[in-house]
C-alpha cells in the first residue's frame, strides 16, 4: 500500500464528540441527557440522507438546520418541553463540541511529517469554523471541506469527490478517518484508503467490504506513516 499523501477526517464522532451534548441535555432534562443525545444524533444523520435521496436533492437543508429538526423531534419524541431558551443552548453547544484529547497530538504529529490535513465533513461552514476554533486546531487544518459547496450529503459520491478535487490528489492516496462505520465503509468504496476509529467496540458494517484499516484512536492515523 502505498504511503498516504493527505489525511481527511470526518468531523462529528471523529475530531469532535457528538455525544458531549448530552452532559448540557442531562442539565436541562435530568434522567434523559444519555437517550436525548443518542436519539438527537440519530435523527439528524437520518435527516441528512431523507434530504439527498428524495426528490433529486430539492428538499435540501443546511446541516444547522437539519440538526435543529432533529434536536425538535428528539425532544417530542422523549415528551421534553424544549423552550426556546433550552433550544438555543442545545444548538449552541454543537459550535463547542468537546473534541477528542489525542486531536492535536495527532495534527501535530503529522505537521511536522509534511501531511496535508483536513475535514471532510456534513457541517456547514459556520459550524465547522466554529467547532474547530473552539478546540483550537484552526492552524493545524489545511482544509476545511464542507458537503454545503455539493448540497448533497455524505455517503452521496459528490460529497467524498470534494477531497481529491481540493487536494489535487486521487483518492486512493488520501486517507480517509472516520469514527462511523457507514462514513468508513462509503469511503472505501468511493477508493479512499480509510481507517475506520472504532472507539465503541462495535461490530463493522455487514456489508462485504472492510475499511482499509480499524483502530481504536486517531493515533492509529500515525501507524499510516
Amino acid at each position: 500500500m502505498e504511503t498516504p499523501r493527505a489525511v481527511l477526517f470526518d468531523a462529528y464522532g471523529t475530531l469532535f464528540d457528538v455525544y458531549s451534548v448530552g452532559q448540557l441535555a442531562e442539565q436541562l432534562f435530568p434522567g434523559s441527557g444519555s437517550a436525548l443525545s443518542v436519539l438527537w444524533r440519530d435523527k439528524q444523520i437520518e435527516y441528512t440522507r431523507l434530504v439527498t435521496t428524495s426528490s433529486g436533492g430539492e428538499h435540501y437543508q443546511p446541516f444547522w438546520d437539519l440538526t435543529r429538526a432533529g434536536l425538535r423531534y428528539a425532544c417530542k419524541r422523549l415528551s421534553l418541553e424544549l423552550t426556546p431558551a433550552h433550544e438555543g443552548r442545545l444548538m449552541n453547544q454543537y459550535l463547542e463540541l468537546s473534541a477528542f484529547p489525542e486531536n492535536q497530538e495527532v495534527l501535530l504529529a503529522l505537521k511536522a511529517k509534511g501531511i496535508a490535513t483536513g475535514i471532510l465533513s456534513n457541517g456547514d461552514p459556520k459550524m465547522l469554523g466554529s467547532v474547530v476554533r473552539s478546540a483550537g486546531l484552526e492552524r493545524l487544518l489545511d482544509h476545511q471541506l464542507s458537503i454545503d459547496s455539493v448540497r448533497k450529503y455524505k455517503t452521496h459520491p459528490d460529497a467524498y469527490a470534494l477531497g481529491p478535487k481540493a487536494l489535487g490528489l486521487e483518492a486512493a492516496q488520501i486517507l480517509f478517518v472516520s469514527c462511523n462505520a457507514w462514513d468508513a465503509l462509503a469511503a472505501t468504496w468511493y477508493g479512499y484508503c480509510t481507517l475506520w476509529v472504532n472507539r465503541y467496540q462495535l461490530p463493522f458494517e455487514e456489508l462485504g467490504t472492510q475499511p482499509t484499516r480499524i483502530g481504536s484512536s486517531l493515533r492509529d492515523v500515525l501507524s499510516f506513516f
